[in-house]
């Protein structure tokens, strides 16, 4: 809510901020995609404006303000900021320096290390599994709830889903956060009895709170001593390592400096300009069809699946979990047009009595329902004289998932678009693929944290929700899918079915996705255009080269792979080589953790 109501200006002169709505400003669910280097004040935008047109970054601000950052202020990109800035006034405080010994040349070394949207998912990487993991995963949730009101019709299932999250996980007995808050955990079976909302509000906020302060005081120190033995390893953190111990000469304690007083004129980059009218359906078409070619030209792999009898839990017996391999998780939300040669529901399936006997489902092929892997698998070393050239028209359909996948951590903007144009069948549609998209990783990984739990308060919502025989609403897909999705998601089991009827559900999207667009180019160009003569736009003409074309996929792709690792529909990868690589190249004031990738990318090339 502070972040909604502050001028985007002011917002824009704190680093830390800027690197975290770049990342969301990159999502590909959007038309617009632009990149802001505040060590210039330079912004860049794709698709390109134009040529005719002379853009102003007032007017480009305005329209950040009114429709990009409402979307960020509700998506889990900005829990992260928040929580980062809440880790970064830690770590500048004198408190932290009195309490943990550490001299102002610690304090700037773990700034380093934890400032931006790359630095948080590091950090989640590294306490994932542990108490620290559950405690901020606790933090996160407990932020986005008491943001809400409940009063609010349009916000009362969010908070009661986010309610029985809380309580099916991090506040049921013998949880980390129960046992570590234990003072103020006493008063929670008397807050069931209360009827003030207030009151639960009160003992939640004090809930964060002690997590936020044992986050601070034990798990970043840990980070901290994790970090510095990574960087003194790792030759390309050389002269960080060397900047940090020049600075631990400099003994004095200093008081953090505010932002800057002279900031960099603002400006946008004038590029060539468009060869013809602005469209950004056109601009993804052209980037989708080159990753997708790519991808078949270098041998791309199908995910392989496993099957893992579930451990037992108490007398609810044990049941199949189909399970991806560490690599292919991160693909759950992706297609693949290779063939399969792994069937589900064959070995390892252990029967239930009250489960209806083999479906169809069960000799499916893998092909017909697996969906594609997009960007998160394109070789980042492919060179650019190796990329495809462009023939064919590539339609939106073929990039839609791709697309939904980002919404889901871009805070939902075309599913506000639906509502207003009172599409409420296309609402609850996209709802449901939605629903079945956080509910994939969830499933097919069991050693996420409370991962029986969730699937199963998952399962259960989704088939109450969406799929009961007697809701008044009739979902428009095929009855067969419905059924099959009913079977598996009632027990909490995964079903190949989900990935055919989010299929069916793009299918049905795909022209209002295409609206969407169109709408969002409209209103872009009216804020760009003096005197807001605009003409509409037309879906042709936009020119960019394959090297152009790679670069934005890579940047893109990066973008939507950290997404998806800090909301949660993608695994937390451990700490590669990679990570100290781009610690190394990171610099919040020239593009931060979505450039640094691009860096990486054009070493490698």
């Amino acid at each position: 809510a502070t972040i909604a109501s502050t001028e985007i200006g002011l917002l824009l002169r704190d680093d830390v901020f800027v690197d975290f709505f770049n990342t969301f400003l990159n999502l590909p669910v959007f038309g617009q995609t632009p990149i802001y280097f505040s060590g210039t004040g330079q912004w860049d935008l794709w698709p390109e404006l134009p040529s005719h047109l002379d853009p102003s970054p007032t007017a480009l601000l305005a329209w950040l303000e009114k429709h990009r950052l409402p979307h960020f202020c509700k998506s889990s990109l900005c829990l992260h900021l928040v929580l980062c800035q809440k880790l970064l006034g830690f770590i500048r405080s004198r408190e932290a320096a009195e309490l943990l010994n550490w001299q102002s040349a610690d304090q700037w070394l773990l700034e380093k290390f934890i400032s931006g949207s790359q630095g948080m998912r590091h950090f989640r990487a590294f306490v994932q599994g542990t108490a620290g993991g559950e405690l901020t995963d606790f933090w996160l949730t407990t932020e986005r709830l008491l943001d809400l009101d409940e009063s609010d019709a349009s916000q009362k299932d969010l908070y009661l889903s986010l309610i029985h999250r809380l309580k099916a996980t991090h506040l049921r007995e013998g949880s980390s956060v129960i046992t570590l808050c234990t003072t103020i955990a006493g008063s929670l079976p008397k807050a069931k009895h209360i009827q003030s909302i207030s009151n639960r509000r009160d003992i939640l906020r004090m809930m964060q709170e002690q997590a936020l302060f044992m986050i601070q005081s034990y798990w970043l120190p840990k980070f901290f001593t994790h970090c510095k033995v990574g960087i003194e390893e790792k030759e390309s953190c050389q002269p960080l390592l060397q900047e940090y111990q020049e600075r631990l000469l400099q003994a004095d304690w200093q008081e953090p400096s505010g932002f800057p007083e002279t900031l960099p004129t603002m400006h946008i980059k004038r590029g060539q300009g468009l060869s013809g009218p602005y469209c950004s359906q056109k601009a993804k078409a052209k980037i989708w069809a080159l990753v997708k070619e790519g991808r078949g030209t270098q041998g791309m792999k199908m995910p392989s699946f496993q099957t893992k009898p579930e451990r037992q839990l108490g007398s609810a017996g044990s049941t199949r979990e189909s399970r991806l391999d560490k690599d292919a998780l991160g693909s759950i939300p992706q297609q693949s047009e290779h063939p399969a040669n792994t069937a589900f529901g064959g070995k390892g399936e252990v029967a239930s009595p009250r489960r209806p006997g083999p479906c169809a489902e069960q000799v499916i092929r893998l092909e017909d329902l697996c969906k594609e892997k997009v960007l998160s698998h394109l070789p980042s070393s492919a060179p650019l004289g190796q990329l495809p050239s462009l023939k064919k028209p590539v339609k939106t359909l073929s990039f839609l998932h791709w697309a939904l996948s980002a919404e889901t951590c871009a805070g939902r903007p075309f599913r506000d678009f639906l509502k207003h144009q009172h599409r409420s069948m296309e609402t609850h549609l996209l709802d449901l693929w939605h629903d079945l998209e956080e509910f994939l990783p969830v499933v097919l990984d069991s050693s996420r944290e409370n991962s029986f739990f969730l699937r199963h308060l998952t399962g259960d919502k989704i088939c109450k929700t969406y799929l009961e025989e007697d809701r008044s609403e009739k979902l428009p897909l095929n009855t067969r899918t419905l059924t099959c999705l009913w079977n598996r998601l009632m027990f909490g089991e995964f079903s190949p079915w989900i990935f055919r009827a989010q299929k069916e559900i793009c299918k049905m999207l795909c022209c209002f996705y295409e609206e969407f667009l169109a709408d969002d180019d409209r209103t872009f160009l009216q804020f760009m255009s003096p005197g807001n003569d605009v003409p509409v736009p037309e879906k042709q003409g936009h020119t960019a080269d394959r090297g152009e074309c790679f670069l934005l996929s890579q940047r893109i792709n990066q973008t939507l792979k950290l997404s998806q690792a800090l909301h949660g529909t993608r695994n937390l990868e451990d700490v590669s080589s990679e990570y100290w690589q781009l610690l190394a190249a990171r610099d919040l004031q020239k593009g931060g953790s979505v450039q640094a990738e691009v860096e990486l990318v054009l070493c490698s090339t």
